[in-house]
């Protein structure tokens, strides 16, 4: 099994929900996002989604933009992700996934990435824009790394491609709770939970649902289906604010909150 199977096997020996956190590699400056990944564990993360800062992320709404500009500006390159990861592991084996875009990953090589991302402790990758169908490639170069590429499932998901990306699915299938892009708001998670419990038909693959997720109230809705719940905008616009604690101790609550809830 690898590190991200098995704390998934870990969450559902224990029936918790695991809490999935995005933090931005490099903002508001690279010993932050360190810090704040040691701290997010300690406080109930159970994976860490470390984003590559990307000049045109398109899934991703302002706060986490705001995020990737600063990091650019900071210097942050693919191969600085995997220096942070690298410096992450001397203190801490928690899975950790990259979160970003192709053009950065065809700019640095594709399977030197995995390659290098396997050599520093990564454990996966999230790729929002590149299509289940044209990932036939990245999905064979992952396999032979035993590397995972996460899919896929939004609320439009039909039953036909359903089937089709739960196929090959390994890691953690990415549920996307609605059509627009990353950010605290209002969202109605009994679609994507729908979803979900009607691809558990076609997979075992833990399933994890993000987008829209900013307090406990909607943590406990996106988690109801899933088998944990993912958090970006709400932790990283703490942090580039300055309410290092205050994020902190916002993933502390949202623990405290599934496990009241669901344990």
């Amino acid at each position: 099994m690898t590190n991200l199977e098995k704390k998934f096997a870990e969450l559902k020996s224990a029936n918790r929900k695991g809490i999935i956190i995005y933090i931005t590699a490099g903002a508001p400056d690279v010993e932050t996002s360190i810090r704040a990944v040691l701290e997010a564990e300690k406080n109930g993360a159970d994976v860490i989604e470390i984003g590559i800062p990307f000049s045109d992320p398109m899934a991703d709404g302002p706060v986490i933009l705001k995020s990737s500009t600063a990091a650019i500006r900071n210097g942050m390159t693919v191969a600085g992700v995997l220096e942070v990861v690298k410096k992450i592991r001397e203190k801490s084996q928690i899975p950790i996934v990259a979160m970003g875009y192709i053009n950065n990953l065809l700019s640095y090589g594709f399977e030197k990435f995995v390659a290098d991302s396997k050599s520093v402790g990564m454990d996966g990758v999230i790729l929002p824009d590149v299509p289940h169908e044209e990932s036939e490639v990245m999905r064979k170069i992952c396999a032979e790394k035993d590397f995972h590429l996460m899919e896929f499932l939004t609320p439009l998901t039909t039953p036909e491609r359903m089937k089709e990306t739960c196929s090959s699915a390994n890691g953690f299938i990415y549920g996307v709770s609605n059509t627009g892009v990353t950010g605290v708001k209002k969202i109605d998670f009994s679609k994507i939970n729908s979803v979900i419990e009607k691809a558990r038909e076609f997979t075992k693959t833990p399933m994890a649902v993000g987008f829209g997720i900013g307090g406990t109230e909607s943590a406990i809705d996106a988690a109801e289906a899933a088998d944990a719940i993912i958090i970006g905008s709400a932790v990283v616009s703490r942090l580039m604010d300055g309410r290092f604690d205050d994020a902190m101790k916002f993933v502390s609550d949202i623990r405290q909150a599934l496990d009241k809830k669901y344990s």
